[in-house]
């Protein structure tokens, strides 16, 4: 019997000369993934040698970005998108015009059709989910303010992607007609058409999201229960497999929304199961074996002729998706009167394209509207640019340094006035003095908050989101917004004179910073920390920084309970 080999081939190609690569990029002091394209390359046709099947490996890859996504769902709540919106929703359209613009004036400049500038600006406008999460993980960023502002802006992207993927045949006739043909031949039955398309997509959209929030909501982490209750663990990995990649291809197959959009939004409803870190650690090893699959796949389309071939052009695409992007971002970001820093993390974060960009420029080329030429250049500027963003990533403090030290405009935005980052002169000064200081008003730091409340204590909430604080301040509470790493934003929250400090935060190194300041300007201070694994939480205790609590399905409640045990040791703080 003849055996067809191809996937084996395919993965055994592929996860052995990413290892090799890996490990050459590592001790070249690159990033790993550097060395997973670099393993691509070496298996594409574009090199002499043994070809993988390109098909399967763009499949396992679309796997890989799925798994991923859900893993990130798992951590990222309904509330959690809908707090970063008023940022996200107009800056992700607002940067994707500018970078699309950017790319359509360029490819103009070359004497390309309409269809064609139109198509290779769409393509260079978004992001890549894949790199944009791995960027972010390895930063320690993806929990905090800027990792959510920079991921609700990912979500935008890919909801606005799939409406051009659908829309885009049918606009093809128009797009290939010369710019005068379509304002003089445009019917107003093709005009109905058009309208009807974006119509039927928003109504998939809005029908999946709701069929989530009002099914999957309750259905997947019952399901999760379900199988935890057998007490298998192959069961449960199993679950947890086929509900990420089930829900993904359900809603990509019912819905027309991405694979990508539809295993976020699955992680997003079982994060409601009191399994959900189970969960995500289950899927761990499975996310990040795929995810290599993904840059190998990336690689495996690269043709490197485009490179002495098209050089200059190529790196005109560099420039638009390196600098372009960056600074369009930066500046909305600092529109909406976030730090520099903040700024210049989203920035960074959405300085490459990837598998968004392949696929339209895929279809660009089929419908006859862009050259080959076209898909080449976004797949070399794909590369690139993803090799080049980790070292992007650590130019940003030098680059925030040097800022602050040489560009007076730059001190001065990080010192304007900013009236949420100070307490109110009005505030009680009752309510600043042997308080409880609540760091983080996620769902954690919200159910605290609200006990708290209940029981009359004094609570300054300190968080980084601004739509959280102005909120909290119409609410009557006492609320800074701020990073509270930083010293300043402690010394705000009156630290030196409360009672207690709960960081409701899951990253470990914030909280020791945080929990060291804390100290260091109130020894007396109690502490309480929450953790996300039982490794950090030992690591935790052993530091013996303050007392820890496991993120499970009992964290706020348990938070909540030993914190009023302690202050009802002491004299009871301020009435609120």
């Amino acid at each position: 019997m003849v055996h067809d080999v191809r996937l084996i081939a395919t993965i055994a190609a592929a996860f052995g000369l990413a290892l090799v690569f890996g490990l050459g990029a590592v001790r070249l002091k690159m990033p790993p993934l550097v060395g997973y394209l670099m393993a691509g390359i070496v298996v594409s046709p574009a090199t002499p040698g043994y070809v993988a099947d390109v098909g399967l490996a763009s499949q396992l890859a679309e796997i890989g970005v799925m798994l991923l996504m859900f893993g990130v769902g798992l951590h990222f709540s309904w509330a959690d998108l809908l707090a970063v919106r008023r940022i996200a929703i107009p800056g992700a359209l607002v940067q994707m015009g500018v970078a699309a613009l950017l790319g359509f004036g360029l490819s103009a400049l070359w004497g390309w059709s309409f269809g064609a500038s139109v198509v290779l600006g769409l393509c260079l406008s978004v992001a890549s989910t894949v790199v944009l999460l791995r960027a972010l993980e390895s930063q320690g960023q993806l929990k905090t303010i800027k990792g959510q502002i920079a991921l609700g802006w990912l979500v935008v992207e890919d909801i606005v992607m799939v409406l051009v993927l659908v829309l885009l045949p049918a606009l093809a006739e128009v797009l290939l007609a010369t710019p005068s043909a379509q304002v003089s031949g445009a019917s107003a039955h093709g005009a109905a058409s058009i309208v009807w398309a974006v119509v039927v997509v928003v109504a998939k959209i809005s029908a999946f999201v709701v069929f989530m929030l009002l099914v999957g909501r309750r259905l997947l982490p019952r399901l999760l229960w379900w199988v935890a209750r057998t007490g298998s663990q192959e069961l449960f990995t199993l679950s947890v497999v086929a509900i990420a990649i089930g829900v993904a291809f359900g809603a990509a197959s019912l819905f027309d929304v991405s694979f990508a959009l539809g295993a976020f939004f699955a992680g997003m409803m079982m994060r409601e199961s009191q399994y959900s870190h189970r969960a995500a650690d289950e899927s761990l090893p499975l996310r990040d074996a795929f995810a290599v699959l993904f840059f190998v796949s990336v690689g495996m389309l690269f043709d490197p002729a485009v490179i002495w071939d098209q050089p200059f052009r190529l790196l005109g695409v560099l420039l638009i998706i390196l600098l372009g992007k960056t600074v369009a971002a930066v500046l909305l970001v600092l529109f909406f009167r976030y730090s520099l820093q903040t700024a210049l993390t989203v920035g960074v974060s959405l300085a490459q394209i990837g598998e968004f960009s392949f696929i339209l420029a895929s279809l660009g080329v089929a419908l006859g509207l862009m050259p080959a030429e076209g898909q080449s250049l976004v797949v070399a500027a794909a590369i690139l640019s993803i090799a080049l963003n980790t070292f992007m990533f650590s130019l940003i403090e030098p680059v925030h340094q040097a800022m602050l030290k040489h560009f007076a405009w730059a001190r001065r935005m990080e010192s304007r006035f900013d009236p949420l980052a100070e307490v109110p002169m009005s505030t009680d000064l009752a309510l600043l003095s042997n308080q409880v200081v609540l760091v983080g008003y996620g769902r954690v730091g919200r159910t605290i908050a609200a006990s708290l409340r209940a029981q009359s204590i004094a609570c300054v909430v300190v968080d980084q989101n601004r739509e959280r604080i102005d909120k909290l301040r119409a609410a009557g509470m006492v609320a800074v917004c701020g990073d509270a790493v930083e010293p300043d934003v402690l010394v705000q929250a009156h630290v030196a004179r409360a009672a207690m400090l709960i960081v409701a935060l899951p990253d470990a190194l914030d909280v020791r910073k945080i929990v060291h300041t804390a100290k260091t300007l109130n020894p007396s201070i109690a502490v309480i920390l929450r953790s996300q694994s039982a490794g950090e939480a030992a690591l935790l205790r052993q530091e013996q920084i303050g007392d820890v609590f496991l993120a499970e399905n009992e964290l706020a409640k348990g938070m909540t309970e030993h914190a009023l045990k302690l202050l009802s040791k002491d004299s009871k703080p301020a009435d609120n």
